[in-house]
């Protein structure tokens, strides 16, 4: 059965009542900062904590008279709370709780999004384990090259998205700031330990330097981290779809009992679910023009990132982690032909052992180019009578100057192409 994405968790990490939430969060975050310092009394902080809260139809009511969201919010607090909310956003702009809320708000969607990432590489290990040693056709520009393995294009992929975790873990950092430096962040009517302080307790780190806002170019690697996980997940795809293909049929995504692969044709199994990671692969990559746009703003701040950002952090968040569930449960659950990976190397007759021939007649004295053209004679021969490699290549005279017939037997194997493999796993896996 092809399971339903559930978008309940990153959907509400990116929900306007956790928006809303986040920016209470910060406002109480300050409001205890100050009182730590003796700026509010302890009495009213506590009223401040017992009364505050909000609904978002209060929120919207207030908007379409403001014009202004923080402020609507705001004038929400007012009403709930009474006379003791003259101390909420005291010293504060707009962009303090919002750029700080927004950052709690990644960094929540990044740690279900590095949950995604480790499942994904843990399922990608399984494989490549299982299919360490299975042989199959390398191809470079779609055309059949040596033999590998099944589990070496897997342990790739493996590699790269140890990557993307460490990326990850790099991305939270620069991810898990905030600000609360007024205006035009230089603390003129806030003190800066308000900031540290409010900030500690948010578990995010002060950005060192600011103006109204948090610097773009955070956001951007943010934005653009994703679209690089987007597309490691399209490659994936690309591949299963490409090893899908009828004259291929070397893997196969799942195909549940009941499912219909086309309304026309009853025999269509189709890549549906790797097609599908293909195509939202892109409007993830689609993310980072206006992500880097972002960066530059007018003096100490514009609003023009502001709308962007209400778009595409939301919408790249949901696409990745949309795309690693289902690429995880197609690879969880792949159909893997063995048998067929086998044949496929048959299939040109042994034309794929050519440059192992040519490197054995280099070292039996044969200069370089005189062996490459030798033995693209004999391939041009096998092509053109349709016959085996092997007894084109055993029939020749002239390579038989150089080669016994058991050295000949001996190149047609699959030995050398596997031998390697266990060091590379355990180069990968440490």
């Amino acid at each position: 059965m092809i399971p339903r994405y559930s978008r309940e968790k990153m959907t509400e990490i990116w929900s306007d009542q956790n928006r809303f939430k986040k920016w209470l969060d910060v406002e109480l975050a300050v409001c205890e900062a100050q009182t730590d310092l003796g700026v509010i009394p302890q009495k009213s902080m506590a009223k401040i904590k017992e009364l505050a809260g909000f609904d978002l139809e209060s929120i919207w009511k207030k908007e379409e008279e403001t014009h202004h969201e923080v402020v609507a919010f705001l004038n929400v607090l007012q009403e709930r709370i009474g006379k003791d909310s003259r101390f909420i956003h005291m010293g504060l702009t707009s962009s303090d709780i919002m750029d700080t809320a927004t950052s709690l708000q990644m960094a929540e969607a990044l740690d279900e999004i590095e949950k995604e990432a480790i499942e994904i590489r843990a399922t990608i290990r399984r494989l490549a384990e299982k299919y360490k040693f299975t042989p199959i056709i390398g191809r470079t520009h779609g055309v059949h090259a040596e033999p590998t393995t099944f589990g070496l294009k897997l342990i790739i992929y493996y590699d790269e998205f140890t990557r993307h975790i460490d990326r990850i873990k790099a991305l939270r950092k620069r991810t898990k700031v905030g600000k609360i430096s007024g205006a035009v962040g230089n603390y003129a009517q806030i003190d800066p330990e308000v900031e540290r302080i409010a900030l500690k307790k948010l578990d995010l780190a002060p950005a060192p330097a600011s103006n109204q806002i948090i610097q773009r170019d955070r956001h951007a690697e943010y934005v653009f981290v994703l679209a690089l996980i987007a597309a490691s997940c399209e490659k994936i795809a690309t591949e299963i779809r490409l090893l899908q293909k009828t004259e291929v049929n070397e893997v196969t995504e799942p195909f549940a009992q009941k499912q219909k692969g086309s309304s026309a044709m009853p025999h269509k199994k189709n890549p549906i679910k790797s097609e599908q990671i293909c195509g939202i692969a892109r409007l993830v990559r689609s993310a980072v023009i206006p992500a880097l746009e972002n960066v530059t703003l007018w003096h100490e701040r514009d609003i023009s990132h502001s709308s962007v950002e209400r778009v595409i952090l939301p919408d790249t968040c949901i696409a990745v982690d949309y795309i690693l569930s289902k690429l995880n449960w197609i690879l969880d659950g792949l159909q893997v032909n063995v048998d067929k990976m086998r044949e496929n190397i048959d299939l040109t007759e042994g034309l794929v052992y050519s440059q192992r021939l040519m490197l054995r007649l280099v070292n039996a004295g044969v200069p370089r180019d005189k062996a490459h053209t030798m033995v693209q004679g004999k391939v041009m021969t096998t092509l053109k009578r349709g016959e085996s490699f092997r007894e084109e290549v055993v029939k020749d005279g002239e390579i038989r100057r150089y080669l016994t017939l058991e050295e000949i037997e001996a190149m047609f194997d699959l030995d050398i192409y596997i031998r390697h493999v266990d060091d590379i796993f355990k180069r990968v896996l440490g």
